[in-house]
């Protein structure tokens, strides 16, 4: 089971594990953290997602300040991207698969300390996407 947030094109967040996650499929299901024992879990359509983030922990580190600059220190396999969203937010990290018109591609962040393990970036809720 991998742990993540899923943030929705509108806004919503939802923290869950999922096993079942697959870039291409339309849909996967998350067994949502804050539920009841014994509760199913809930199809997510990757269509009304911003994105899909593989996260370290559910709760983070409020105080910390991602970084958007890599570290000569911690070298990453891939191109390195930045990622626009419509929402404003500003990603920056590695991508071993991003190509125009797909629906979705995985960022690792250039920081290393970041929560976010990897994030599957939805296209379609991306304004520009960048090599650096």
């Amino acid at each position: 089971m991998n742990k993540v947030v899923a943030r929705f094109a509108d806004g919503r967040v939802v923290k869950g594990a999922t096993s079942d996650f697959f870039p291409g499929r339309e849909t996967f299901h998350l067994s949502l953290a804050s539920a009841a024992p014994g509760t199913g879990p809930v199809e997510v359509r990757v269509k009304d997602l911003k994105a899909v983030f593989f996260v370290k922990d559910y709760a983070g580190n409020p105080g910390h300040v991602e970084k958007r600059a890599f570290d000569p220190s911690h070298p990453q396999a891939g191109r390195r991207i930045q990622v626009l969203f419509n929402d404003g937010e500003i990603m920056v990290g590695t991508t071993q698969g991003y190509q125009p018109g797909r629906p979705g591609f995985f960022l690792v962040p250039a920081d290393p300390e970041a929560n976010t393990e990897r994030c599957y970036v939805v296209s379609a809720a991306a304004r520009e996407v960048r090599f650096l």
